[in-house]
């Protein structure tokens, strides 16, 4: 059980038998009086019965009436206060015929502090001091016998002691009812908390799923970059060696030529599927620097495609992230690419521009050119995937894929990356 759950256990407890209590205890005080007062006659004297018991038998059914029966008046602040006017009238002509009646009389203060609000309980006391000491001088004879300045003195006495003990009392049912209201605020605080807990695991779990699934799809694309970047570009490119092949059959060493570049594509492919399957690095990053790498690329792919391609560099050429790396390479053999499938290019220009924050890729040739803004007839064909995959490699780097091209008039790709440097975590 919790801390929380024994002090509401704890406070019900005493809540119940604090009830109980104040429930039988003016009937309890009342039996007193009357029993004491009937045993009167064999100590002092002749006592007017019919009056004591008639007020009894009225104060009886008056308590009754608005205390044990009618429990929904006690919110009722004006009609108890009318209660507690009865209650300490037909207490105190009780006590001028009797003072055994000063044991009912405490009942005052416990029904002062239970139905009166405010200022209005401590005139309740007041009132029930001034009842109760005329049973603490003896009762009304004696104040008519000469003695009356010692009711108001025991009066006044009273008063202070009760208001004192009163005040105590108030004070502790006040931080009662705090240490409740602080219970019921600390259940509240915990139930919310449970359920934030539980829409928290909820949502920790619906979370874990749109990961997976975000991690899927992001596999997805990198395959599916990583495939179009290297095999199907190199079957693309064995494709047109062997066709080149083909159509120089007749001369013997150019057909040769071309099977042997369709046999190295082959290779390099191979060993990029395999990579890719691992998720390494390309095998250029491997074995070069990146303004290397880039070289060595547009070297074979001049060799191959028989087009003048010039790499330069500028800057301080210094490692970057594998990331910023793998996604320059690609977008230079993707553009190259480009060029021999669609350019018709006599030569091509690429410059790697390293600087302080940014690092940029530019690949410039003098071919038929296009309209960027419109879509090629073959792009059914090839998917329209390449500057797509291209810009995508891109956007994941939060850089940008620029495209400057018209027809008769070349193309221009600049490719702009965060220079973030080797050993970095993006």
């Amino acid at each position: 059980m919790s801390v929380e759950a024994e002090l509401r256990e704890e406070f019900d407890r005493w809540e119940r038998k604090e009830t109980a209590v104040l429930k039988v205890l003016p009937y309890s005080l009342l039996a007193v009086s009357v029993v004491m007062t009937l045993l009167q006659p064999l100590w002092n004297g002749e006592v007017h019965l019919p009056g004591v018991l008639g007020l009894s038998a009225l104060l009886a059914a008056w308590v009754m009436w608005f205390h044990t029966f009618h429990p929904e008046l006690h919110r009722n602040g004006p009609l108890m206060g009318l209660y507690y006017t009865g209650l300490v009238a037909v207490t105190a002509c009780l006590v001028l015929l009797t003072p055994w009646f000063g044991f009912f009389a405490f009942v005052g203060y416990v029904h002062a502090f239970q139905y009166l609000k405010g200022r209005w309980r401590y005139a309740g006391v007041v009132a029930t001091s001034a009842v109760s000491a005329v049973s603490y001088v003896g009762g009304a004879a004696n104040i008519m016998a000469g003695e009356w300045w010692k009711w108001p003195a025991v009066s006044a006495l009273t008063t202070v002691m009760a208001t004192v003990a009163f005040h105590a009392d108030v004070m502790s049912d006040r931080r009662n009812h705090r240490q409740k209201r602080a219970l019921v605020e600390l259940h509240k605080a915990n139930a919310e908390l449970e359920t934030a807990l539980a829409e928290n695991a909820g949502l920790h779990a619906q979370l874990l799923a749109q990961a997976r699934e975000a991690g899927v799809l992001e596999e997805r694309q990198r395959m599916a970059r990583e495939i179009h970047d290297t095999l199907a570009q190199g079957l693309a490119g064995i494709l047109t060696q062997l066709q080149a092949a083909e159509q120089a059959s007749h001369v013997p060493a150019v057909s040769r030529r071309h099977v042997e570049n369709a046999l190295d594509l082959a290779r390099e492919s191979l060993i990029e599927a395999r990579r890719t399957v691992h998720a390494v690095g390309p095998s250029a990053l491997a074995e070069a620097r990146l303004p290397d790498a880039i070289g060595d690329v547009a070297e074979r792919w001049s060799k191959v495609n028989r087009v003048e391609a010039e790499l330069t560099t500028t800057g301080d050429a210094r490692p970057m992230h594998t990331d910023v790396e793998v996604t320059l390479l690609r977008t230079a053999q993707e553009a190259l690419a480009n060029v021999a499938k669609h350019a018709r290019a006599g030569r091509v220009s690429l410059t790697l521009s390293y600087m302080e924050d940014l690092v940029t890729l530019d690949v410039l040739d003098d071919g038929v050119g296009f309209r960027p803004d419109a879509k090629r007839a073959d792009s059914s064909a090839d998917g329209g995937y390449g500057l797509a995959g291209m810009r995508r490699r891109v956007q994941l780097l939060a850089g940008r894929l620029d495209i400057e091209s018209e027809p008769g008039g070349g193309t221009a790709i600049t490719v702009t990356v965060p220079a973030i440097p080797a050993g970095s975590e993006r």
